[in-house]
């Protein structure tokens, strides 16, 4: 089982599965899964490049380069949705 990149407690199975939807949900921010997982980006990449074959992870990556929606910071003002009401809504599935 992965564990997480902030603590040393294991994710449990339901946990890696939120991780991987969310970091497929252009709208879920890198800031909103490590708050709901305490996963941070990287550790998202890891645990992507665990799960995923090899050709979904390269199609993953590619589709995260440079899309500015996976970085709040990066974002527009201009964006009106909340990324952790899409992560709260997704969360209670598991």
């Amino acid at each position: 089982m992965p564990k997480s990149s902030q603590t040393s407690t294991p994710l449990s199975a339901g946990d890696v599965s939120a991780v991987i939807q969310m970091a497929w949900e252009d709208r879920t921010t890198f800031e909103t899964i490590f708050e709901r997982t305490g996963v941070t980006e990287s550790g998202v990449i890891k645990i992507m490049r665990a799960e995923l074959s090899a050709s979904s992870f390269k199609m993953w990556r590619a589709r995260m380069r440079g899309r500015v929606t996976k970085h709040r910071a990066l974002r527009s003002p201009d964006m009106n949705f909340d990324d952790r009401a899409i992560a709260d809504h997704r969360r209670a599935n598991f």
